[in-house]
């Protein structure tokens, strides 16, 4: 056989995954917070792009002439912007509004087209405040929290003659933790100062008789002494109290009036003086506002039947490609390298619109289906949700499970039932007795915790119990199983909920 070099022609068939299908996929997984702090990055790094700002409470303004809008990008697959043109320009009529509602109706198990979003089905309704010199002025509206730092160093100032105790409760202030323990050696505040130990601990006691009482205990016991000693309850019973708080936790009633020395009415006295005290003073003071999750779909009921299925406007980014500016510095530019960067530039701004349409239509094509399958839960409630895999969304919408993985991801939805991640309707099955149809593990965790709540203090069930009365109802489930839904939802076992609803504590 002669060894000689040759050239051979072959076909073969391989997935390449080009930058912009990779910007497709991450834009895809991204929630609505990691987009914006996406896009503003591509706005601050692109010349090319600019925002939208042409939008009003929700509704949308047709886009100047030759710019295209992230919300009319062409509507391709994933799996079609693989193979378009990297080079090619969107088309000039991109730039139209497009239609982010769906309506489904259970009658017809049909997606539809509803209403245009320029007129929003969740108006925004906005005072006005005229100019009236009356009217006061922004700051004279504004309240002022007062943090536990500043509640305890005013009354450190005031407490606190001697600079050098002012400088130790100070530095006892930075050693708070959020609920008002005190976190730290003393031995080391000590040597930080400059000082005795002794001294600190002194100015420790001090400090521990402040307002809000309790504050800078370093136990739970030391805590709900010093509450105790404000009020003057800390009497030796008490103190044994504070000594066996694990068998006050375990209901240990005897247990208690032996450590105690008391008869089981004060032992009941004792235990209600306990629970109203603050194990945790100084979350009083934690004025930090929660942020509510910014739903990715709204849906609401349709007339006559369905529901409503749309994305929410105000969580899209909303992004423009400048042709204008693109054409005039095109021509203005003369270097090889000058033109290509901005081909370059316009290429990238192309794709990310396009990236932002299709990370919108897939959204909304996934929720609708999952609306269409849960259409039970919606009307009824959890114990009508039934089991879903990603492999029925997938199949139904024609997508890979990939991408419906992806898709319902850190994104919510809106409901009448409230809100809720799209993951949260992915349940495993539980098989039914019957051979039936089977059974969603979120609506059976729900009936157990029903079944558990609705139980008396004489009859408390077992777990081997609820697993009889699930078979009945035919759902077919093993002891451990009950065991372990239980114990996600912290539910006690059958002998500690009877240890708690039979004591007098």
């Amino acid at each position: 056989m002669v060894l000689t070099p040759r050239l051979d022609l072959r076909q073969g068939q391989t997935l390449v995954m080009t930058p912009q299908l990779q910007q497709a996929i991450k834009l895809l997984q991204l929630s609505n917070l990691e987009l914006t702090e996406y896009v503003e990055t591509e706005l601050a790094q692109n010349p090319l792009l600019e925002r939208d700002e042409g939008q009003q409470d929700g509704a949308e303004a047709p886009p100047a002439e030759g710019e295209n809008t992230a919300d009319a990008a062409h509507p391709d697959s994933l799996e079609s912007m693989q193979n378009a043109d990297s080079a090619a320009e969107l088309p000039a009529d991109s730039g139209l509004d497009a239609d982010y509602e769906n309506v489904w109706n259970n009658d017809t198990a049909a997606d539809s087209v509803g209403p245009d979003l320029g007129t929003p089905a969740f108006a925004d309704v906005r005072g006005h405040r005229g100019f009236d010199d009356l009217s006061p002025d922004l700051e004279e509206t504004l309240s002022e929290s007062l943090s536990l730092r500043d509640h305890l160093t005013r009354q450190i100032g005031i407490d606190l003659t001697e600079p050098v105790d002012r400088l130790i409760g100070l530095h006892l202030v930075d050693m708070l933790d959020e609920a008002g323990y005190l976190q730290g050696d003393l031995g080391s505040v000590a040597q930080l100062l400059g000082c005795d130990v002794a001294r600190v601990e002194a100015t420790l006691a001090v400090v521990q008789q402040l307002d809000p009482p309790g504050v800078f205990a370093r136990s739970l016991k030391e805590c709900l002494a010093l509450q105790l000693r404000e009020r003057d309850r800390l009497d030796p019973a008490m103190a044994a109290l504070l000594d066996n708080l694990d068998m006050l936790a375990k209901r240990d009633l005897q247990g208690l009036i032996k450590a105690c020395g008391v008869d089981a009415e004060d032992i009941a006295d004792m235990v209600a003086e306990i629970r109203s005290l603050d194990p945790k003073p100084a979350l009083a003071f934690d004025h930090a506002v929660s942020q509510p999750v910014v739903p990715d779909v709204l849906m609401r009921p349709q007339p006559g039947g369905g529901w409503i299925v749309e994305l929410n406007a105000d969580s899209l980014p909303r992004v423009l490609v400048n042709n204008h500016y693109f054409a005039r510095v095109s021509k203005a530019a003369k270097s090889k390298e000058d033109k290509q960067y901005i081909a370059e530039q316009f290429q990238s701004a192309s794709w990310l619109v396009r990236s932002l349409h299709q990370r919108a239509t897939t959204i909304l094509k996934v929720a609708t289906e999952i609306v269409r399958q849960q259409d039970a839960f919606f009307a009824k409630g959890v114990s009508f949700l039934r089991p879903l895999v990603l492999r029925d969304i997938a199949d139904a919408i024609e997508m890979h499970e990939s991408t419906v993985s992806r898709v319902t991801s850190n994104k919510f939805i809106a409901s009448p039932r409230g809100i809720y991640e799209l993951k949260y309707f992915f349940t495993a099955s539980i098989p039914s007795s019957g051979g039936g149809a089977g059974h969603s593990a979120e609506a059976v965790r729900h009936r157990i915790k029903t079944l558990i709540d609705a139980e008396s203090p004489g009859a408390v069930l077992s777990d081997d119990t609820i697993v009889e009365i699930l078979g009945k109802e035919g759902i077919e489930i093993a002891r451990r199983t009950v065991a372990k839904y239980r114990d996600s939802m912290g539910i006690a076992s059958s002998v500690q909920r009877r240890r708690e609803k039979s004591s007098v504590l």
